[in-house]
């Protein structure tokens, strides 16, 4: 009797674990290791466990949309976020900044060479600044129907075909065409990055890349402290065509990079023509192009405001909201957006802090130099300190995987430097100026970082590229906005009245920020812990918040 149990106890077990094992050892070599790196912290310390869930390590690739094959059967590398990956997304995202930044210096060059006043030439900004609210979206929709990958290199090839009609333009009309495919092209960077990202992340159950996207937000820093200096360099040198003509070479290579660095897509659905279309959503994307150029127009100039544009706004809004709700392929899925709230605050974020981080960027160095009396020279080293701080502070809290107290904190950030503002005159001397851009700086580094990780924690897989693109489209408008918002406050000429008006208006946005970060509870304190109402697979509870 005895004997008995402690016969039938192995002969139970053993044939189990024997047959997991030979399964196991007939599966592929890379299926076998992959998880066993990963399971044993969150299953029971056992060597032969993970060996029985081997197979299923792999389901949290299937809820993507569009893995790509290298994907679905190599198994996680060890570095997965490593340079030959990252690298030519970073570089195609900053190259929208970039070009907006460049052109600055090229402008009155423009005008001499083309027979044109600076009204004229002011438009290439503009031309760019519309094409890219309207088309990162658009963008990040397309890469959801011929996936992420796809999308990123016909973005690069848009661009280097923009680059070639800059650098060879006949005339202003070229240059306003050049503009427009630059502004397409590097717009698709943005949001099919961050789809990758995802994907890369899902598939490999590495949970919230927190460095990675810190990584993002300074590359958007370095972009900006680069674009002037380097597009004076261009001009002084070359003349102001190979301020088009730098894109051919940068897309070269972030094209190859590209194709050695990044998994393919997987393969396309066959689809007919009527599929396709349907598929696009085109009326949803021309109701939102309507949207947001008349908008971005109206918002452009409120010194002179064309009233008769909110009404043109209005009714398009509401006729992208009725049509999205009963498309069967929306562009922008307004019934999600309405149920997200979380990502609705994050949205709102976005734009007053881009409102209140750009109103200081463009207003204070006008008020150094008219107000204060100092050389544009010294207004740019006054304002470098803002950058630096920015890009120590984002690598500081994405290392970290900080979300909710950097958003207090930036909203701290703003709110100090519009009290700074306040007692600057302009017989002030630079050195409490200086002081008011580092909190500017502060408010960038943080806000930049944990707003991107909010929304990567709110938004599913297959909705993150046209999320992350409107996420750009609300910081254009929040850029644009404080163009009008400086013309108001200075008028003819920057005064001290008008630059205490502006610093009232910053301090207030910085309020709002730290009332919406304190009291908003659905903000995680952390990427990957408490993910948001939205959060798909690999940005949820029990994923890895990789540092």
């Amino acid at each position: 009797m005895e004997r008995v149990p402690i016969e039938r106890a192995p002969i139970e077990r053993a044939p189990i674990e024997r047959v997991s094992v030979e399964q196991a050892a007939a599966e592929r070599a890379p299926v076998e290791q992959a998880p066993i790196e990963r399971v044993p912290s969150e299953r029971v310390p056992s060597e032969r466990v993970p060996v029985e869930h081997a197979p299923s390590e792999r389901v949290p690739s299937q809820p993507e949309s569009a893995p790509g094959p290298e994907q679905a059967s190599k198994p996680p590398v060890a570095k997965p976020f490593g340079w030959r990956f990252t690298a030519p997304l970073l570089l195609g995202s900053t190259l929208n900044p970039i070009n907006s930044a460049t052109l600055a210096t090229g402008l009155v060059s423009i005008g001499v060479d083309m027979h044109l006043g600076p009204g004229p030439a002011a438009t290439l900004i503009s031309v760019l600044y519309l094409c890219s609210a309207i088309m990162q979206p658009t963008m990040g929709k397309i890469s959801t129907l011929v996936g992420p990958r796809r999308t990123f290199l016909t973005g690069i090839v848009v661009l280097f075909a923009g680059g070639v009609v800059g650098t060879f333009a006949p005339s202003f009309g070229f240059l306003l065409l050049s503009r427009a495919l630059i502004g397409v092209g590097t717009s698709a960077a943005y949001p099919t990055a961050m789809a990758l990202v995802r994907r890369r992340a899902d598939t490999t159950g590495f949970g919230v890349p927190s460095r990675v996207l810190g990584n993002f937000s300074i590359a958007a820093q370095v972009s900006a402290v680069i674009g002037l200096p380097l597009g004076g360099i261009l001009v002084g040198v070359w003349g102001w065509r190979a301020l088009f003509a730098i894109n051919l070479p940068v897309a070269v290579i972030t094209f190859a990079f590209t194709l050695l660095g990044v998994p393919p897509d997987a393969r396309l659905q066959r689809r007919g023509d009527r599929g396709i279309l349907a598929a696009l959503d085109l009326p949803g994307i021309a109701f939102f192009a309507g949207t947001v150029v008349a908008l971005l127009v109206f918002l452009g100039d409120l010194t002179t405001p064309i009233w008769w544009l909110l009404a043109v706004f209005a009714v398009l809004l509401a006729l992208l909201i009725l049509w999205e709700r009963r498309a069967r392929s929306p562009m922008i899925d307004v019934r999600m957006l309405a149920r997200n709230s979380p990502l609705q605050r994050t949205y709102l974020r976005q734009t007053l802090a881009a409102l209140g981080m750009y109103t200081m960027m463009y207003g204070a160095p006008q008020f150094l130099e008219d107000g204060m009396h100092l050389s544009a020279a010294m207004a740019g080293l006054i304002m470098l300190p803002m950058s630096a701080a920015s890009i120590v502070l984002a690598r500081v809290v994405s290392t970290r995987g900080w979300v909710r107290w950097p958003l207090v904190a930036g909203g701290g950030g703003l709110l100090g430097a519009g009290v700074v503002g306040l007692f600057i005159t302009s017989e002030s001397g630079w050195l409490i100026a200086v002081g008011m851009t580092l909190l500017v700086g502060v408010a960038n580094g943080f806000t930049g970082f944990a707003n991107q990780a909010s929304l990567y924690t709110q938004t599913r897989a297959d909705e993150i590229a046209v999320a992350s693109g409107l996420y750009r489209t609300f910081a254009y408008i929040g850029a644009i906005f404080s163009s009008s918002l400086i013309g108001l406050a200075f008028g003819a000429k920057a005064t001290d009245s008008g630059f205490h008006a502006m610093a009232w208006v910053v301090g207030g946005l910085g309020v709002a920020l730290i009332a919406m970060a304190v009291f908003d509870r659905r903000i995680p304190k952390r990427a990957g812990a408490g993910a948001g109402a939205g959060a798909g697979a690999g940005a949820g509870a029990g994923a890895r918040t990789p540092r």
